[in-house]
This record gives C-alpha cells, structure tokens and sequence, in this order.
C-alpha cells in the first residue's frame, strides 16, 4: 500500500493512500462473499452464488460500496501505520473514483496525529542495573537435570510417589485391557484420575478408580501396580561427567553449566535494564497518551490473545472461568499494558527522529533472512511473504525502534539496582510540592475532618 504523508498545522496530517488491485479485488470479493450468505436468487444455494451473477443481481456499484464500507477503515489504519502516524481520532476521508477492472483505488485521510513529546537529554538519567547473579542451587539444579539423563531405574520396596515409573495392568469394559504398561507417575501420560489414585499404592495392590469420559459420565478401570521402580541417580564426579557430556571431569562440566547459565541471566539482566531506560525516559519526558489510542491498543491486544487461546483449542469463556477473572478484569490490565507499550513506542520515534535513524531495505531483509534460516525456513520465501502481506514496513518500524532504544540504554547512566531504590526514598523538593497524602485538620483548614 503507498502512502504518502503530508504535514499540517496544529498536529494533523493528510495521507495520500493508494490500495492496490489486489487488494482492491479481495475487497470486492469479499463483500461478493457477504451479500451471497443472505441473498436468496433462484436456482443457487445461498453462500454458492458465483461472483459475476452477484454483480450483475445488485450491481457493480453497489457492490463496490459495500467493499468500500467494509474495508476503508482496515486500509486508512494500515496506512497510517506504515507511515508511522499516530491518529488520536476519525479521519475525514475523500473517496477517490471506484476503479476500473483491474486498477487501484485512492483515497486520501486527513486525521488529527498524537503530537511528538518533548525529549529531555537521556544521556543525563540514571537508571537501575541488574547485576547478574547466578545462584549456586540453580548450578545446582542444572547438573541434578544432567544426572537424570543418566539414572537407572532401581526397584522401591515402598509406596508409589510422584516421579516414580511404574508397572501397570489396566482393566476396563470400556477401555480394554493393557498389561505391563509403563508410566512416570507425574508427567500426565496417564489421565488425571488414575495418576491421583496411583500415589501411596504399593506394588501387587489394586484399586478400581473412576475414569471421566463425558460431561457427566464415567468408566470404571482396575489398576493394578505390579512393580514400583525409583530414578537412582548417579553421583557427582567425572565419571558422570563423561557418561552426560562431552567433557573429562566433573569441573569442567559445571564449568559449562555455570557459563550457559550466565548467559542466559546476562540476557535477561539486560532486558530488564533496557525496559527500566526506555521507561525513566517516558518518565522523564511530557508525555500525554489520548485514551483512543490506548484503548486501540488494548482492544488489539485483547483480540491477539482471542486468536492465540483459539489456535490452542481454549475458548475465552474457558479461558476467563479457568483463570477466575471477567473479561472487564482482563480488559483493564490489557489496557495497563497498552497504554505502557504506547508510551514507550512513543518516546522511541521521538529519539529517532531526533538522531535521524533510517532502517534501509537490506538491514530489514538481513534480519529477516537471519531469523529464517534460525528456523529452518526459506529466507527468499519469508522476505517475499513479508513484502505481500504488508508487514515488511512494520517490521522497518519495529527495527528503527529498537536502533532508537539502542541509543537510549547506550547513553544513559547505571546505577546498581539498591542505589537506585535509595535515592527514590531520599526527600527532594519536588515530592514536596507533590503534597503529603494524610489529611490533617488545622484550625485554617476550610472543613473539618470527618468521621
């Protein structure tokens, strides 16, 4: 989609939006598509009305405007993001004339924009550092994970507990019959009821448990544990060393442990130091976000989430009753995290403008052939498929961004962490005039306190 964007006074903007036939041909298509699921025309089903014979029972114009009215509000907003404006209300368009077969369609929008803050100099904030820390159980516990790739299964004279492997005969009119199976008690290979019923049974026990195959059904199935087995693991020492890994002593491998696991806290230290500058600049700077664009932000978030519980078979309303939270409850903390996200989205184009920061073609297609080939997929195939759905510019966004929050955690200063949190308890002339929450009554005061 081109655009082209032309300034004007007073925080507005004109954008010069040209669709192209592709898109303008899936518009027509698509309203084709609507009026065929209720138009009744006979000697067709309804939804099985071809295209020509839609247009030809309502009319070309009619269906033109029924394209225009169902996707002129998706065209202006993926306009004007990617032209990196921020519309803060309803733009007043003009409709440009309907095409021809086979051409493009232009309109042009003209919309008032979220001015640009006002930057104070990063380079003179502070702001708090993680110090990474790689705790001595977490080695710990990385190396019992080594040794479990190892262990042997050992007969337990006690009791089923969690982590054991055991030995099943399963018995059921309705399930079969499955002997000598093998489970980790724990892991959820085994449905829910039977791994309950299974902790604290002892080898040669059985016990009938009811299985739930229905909303308001069950089966009966006899377990009967035949053998009860417990992961011995190996102790700690080279042999371990050599029989898990690649390397010839026990120090050498945690060695290894403790390096990938700095890395790891490293990586995360440094998001964390990246989000606290980008936010002591949001702090720092005149800042005031309109509610559109927050409440834009937060009704994309909430349908993002809609769509990723969906791919995973849950529904919202499993989702919410799962959760024990309404959806005004998770509106509102989406709309909390929208409004940081605008703010922070905000301040950044600002830096970028003000450095006048570019992300050229090849630095995006490098980047996305970077991520590709991480994935095992065609880097040719992923740039061509970024380019024809439209995101390839706002990915030059999101990278021009990240190149201004670069700067950002490159200018200011790092404290340690308890520095930080010292100097926000310290009295300053500005939390003075911010006023003191107690209400005191004073002789002065125009209205007593009440109780």
């Amino acid at each position: 989609m081109r655009t082209s964007v032309e300034q004007l006074p007073e925080n507005r903007v004109r954008l010069e939006v040209e669709v192209p036939e592709a898109d303008v041909r899936h518009a027509i298509e698509h309203a084709a598509s609507d009026i065929a699921e209720t138009a009744r025309i006979p000697g067709f089903r309804k939804g099985k009305i071809p295209l020509p014979v839609v247009m030809a029972r309502v009319g070309k114009d009619a269906l033109w405007q029924e394209a225009v009215r169902s996707h002129l509000e998706s065209w202006f907003w993926s306009a004007a993001a990617s032209s990196g404006i921020r519309p803060v209300a309803s733009p007043d368009v003009e409709l440009g004339a309907a095409p021809p077969d086979g051409g493009a369609f232009r309109f042009t929008a003209t919309v008032d924009v979220m001015p640009r803050p006002e930057l104070v100099d990063w380079r003179g904030l502070e702001v708090a550092a993680p110090e990474p820390e790689v705790p001595a159980e977490l080695v710990e516990r990385e190396l019992d994970a080594v040794r479990a790739t190892v262990a042997e299964l050992a007969p337990a004279e006690r009791p089923v507990r969690e982590g054991d492997t055991v030995v099943l005969d399963l018995v059921g009119e309705r399930a079969g019959t499955q002997r000598d199976y093998v489970a980790e008690v724990g892991t959820g290979r085994l449905v829910d009821e039977i791994e309950s019923a299974l902790v604290g049974m002892s080898a040669g026990e059985s016990k009938r448990v009811g299985v739930s195959v229905e909303e308001a059904e069950t089966m009966d199935v006899e377990v009967t544990v035949k053998e009860v087995k417990e992961r011995v693991l190996p102790p700690l020492d080279d042999d371990l060393a050599r029989a898990a890994s690649e390397f010839e002593t026990l120090a050498d491998l945690r060695a290894d442990v403790e390096r990938r696991l700095r890395e790891d806290v490293e990586g995360e230290a440094e998001a964390v130091f990246r989000e606290n500058a980008v936010d002591a600049l949001v702090e720092a700077s005149r800042l005031e976000v309109p509610a559109p664009l927050v409440e834009r932000r937060a009704a994309e978030l909430w349908a993002g989430m809609a769509r990723s519980l969906e791919r995973r078979g849950i529904s919202v309303e499993t989702y919410l009753a799962m959760s024990g939270q309404t959806q005004e409850q998770v509106v509102e903390r989406l709309r909390a995290e929208g409004e940081r996200a605008v703010r922070r989205e905000l301040v950044l184009e600002a830096v970028a403008d003000q450095l006048g920061l570019e992300t050229s073609d090849e630095e995006v297609e490098a980047f996305v052939r970077d991520q590709a080939e991480g994935v095992g997929d065609d880097p040719d195939e992923t740039v061509r498929a970024l380019r024809e759905h439209g995101t390839f510019e706002s990915l030059r966004r999101d990278l021009r961004l990240r190149s201004a929050l670069d700067a950002v955690a490159a200018g200011v200063t790092r404290i340690p962490v308890d520095l930080a949190r010292a100097r926000e308890k310290l009295w300053t002339p500005e939390k003075e005039k911010a006023g003191s929450k107690m209400n005191i009554w004073t002789p002065g005061s125009e209205e007593a306190p009440t109780r």
